[in-house]
């Protein structure tokens, strides 16, 4: 049965988050950030302060790292280039599917689903084949697959185009205020999740629904199929 709340009853397509909402990546991405910083000869940082960093793509996370006022271009570069050599060697020692996720796309795979991340698409794809998740998605799209990242709305534009969905047939599924500002940006429907890195920025940007888990959301949504 359709749940009381049957503002999603028209959505059908579904486009996900990576990190933070399907998988929980934080270490390998903070045990990655500070060998990075400890090549450069920098000082590591805590793990919980690089947790706070990641959302806006890989050089970015980098550059906060490094320091924003402080560091140069070229240093960002030479920290990027040796933080994505690590990670790539390193990238599944510790990450895994948050519960709740495998569980709740096995029940919402009639829908069309998508992966839109600000980490790079190789990177995303590799580690969704490494955790067996890949069969659920029809399209997965990294930060450097547009010349703009989330919450620019490129990316949903055109997985909306691709999963033959209008706006206020689609939702967006992640952890923070980029993906709630990319669902605003795009105009579909918005979901947040509250055990990812960015669920204290979901108070300041309240999505249109806010679950604990991926099993919760199917008796939101409405019974048409893909």
């Amino acid at each position: 049965m359709p749940h009381q709340d049957n503002r999603f009853s028209a959505v059908r397509a579904l486009i996900f988050d990576l990190d933070g909402t399907l998988i929980d990546s934080k270490l390998d991405l903070a045990l990655s950030i500070n060998a990075t910083l400890e090549k450069m000869g920098r000082a590591p940082l805590p793990h919980e302060k690089i947790f706070g960093m990641v959302g806006s793509g890989a050089s970015v996370l980098v550059q906060r790292a490094l320091g924003l006022k402080d560091v140069t271009h070229e240093e960002v570069e030479t920290g990027l280039a040796y933080f994505l050599s690590y990670y790539r060697s390193h990238m599944l020692d510790n990450t895994v599917a948050y519960p709740g996720v495998r569980e709740g796309l096995a029940l919402l795979e009639h829908h069309p689903m998508a992966v839109l991340t600000n980490k790079p698409v190789n990177f995303s794809r590799a580690i969704l084949d490494g955790l067996g998740l890949s069969r659920y998605f029809k399209v997965v799209y990294g930060g450097n697959s547009f010349e703009q990242k989330k919450p620019h709305p490129i990316g949903v534009e055109t997985l909306l185009r691709e999963l033959g969905a209008q706006p206020k047939e689609a939702m967006i599924v992640g952890d923070s205020e980029i993906d709630i500002q990319t669902a605003r940006n795009s105009g579909i429907w918005s979901c947040g999740v509250t055990y990812g890195l960015g669920t204290e920025s979901l108070k300041q940007f309240p999505p249109d629904l806010l679950l604990d888990s991926l099993t919760e959301l199917p008796p939101y949504l409405g019974s048409r199929t893909s």
